[in-house]
């Protein structure tokens, strides 16, 4: 059995490229493939092996790494962070992904762990009450500017009952200015 195939791959929502370094006639080249893992893992079974595949972590995900795992396919996500820099300034998807592979078979891929499904919702979950708490802030501060533009200003402590009741009876005339208020 020879070395195999050292897999990298470049990953967007809509495209994945391929690098692949046969390691038995030490041709490079590279493809785009399809985005979705099954497909994916289905061509990777007929490379020489065995195959090892890298991608960088990011936001698509670690559904390939788990459909690898799943399918027997080596797969390292690797920490963006902490990939060297190319030399090269040109960056293509195709040379993203072969210089991936490269240094897969190289040994120098630093790798995530991969999380269990239910760690990656939480993470989902806190993610999403941090963006919801974010936009709770921001439109706070759109409202309080806006009265205080047209000079009301609540004396008492902001965003409590007493004060939402004072924000509901207040309302401008002007068409514009009622609907962005109510909008706020």
């Amino acid at each position: 059995m020879g070395e195999g195939s050292w897999v990298g791959l470049d990953v967007h929502a809509r495209s994945v490229v391929a690098g692949v370094i046969d390691a038995g006639s030490g041709e490079v080249w590279s493809l785009r493939v399809a985005p979705g893992s099954g497909e994916t893992v289905a061509w990777w079974k007929t490379l020489p092996g065995p195959v090892r595949v890298v991608y960088e972590a990011g936001p698509t995900g670690y559904g390939l790494a788990r459909a690898c795992s799943e399918a027997g396919i080596d797969c390292v996500v690797a920490a963006p962070s902490r990939i060297r820099a190319a030399a090269d300034r040109v960056k293509t998807d195709r040379r993203e992904a072969e210089r991936l592979a490269r240094l897969l078979r190289l040994g120098e891929v630093i790798p995530v762990r991969v999380p269990e499904p239910h760690e990656e919702a939480a993470r989902d979950l806190v993610g999403a009450r941090e963006d919801a708490g974010g936009d709770l802030m921001r439109a706070r501060r759109r409202l309080w500017k806006l009265l205080l533009r047209h000079g009301l200003v609540y004396d008492g402590t902001a965003w409590t009952r007493a004060h939402d009741g004072w924000l509901r009876r207040r309302w401008f005339q002007s068409g514009p200015l009622a609907v962005v208020f109510d909008e706020c």
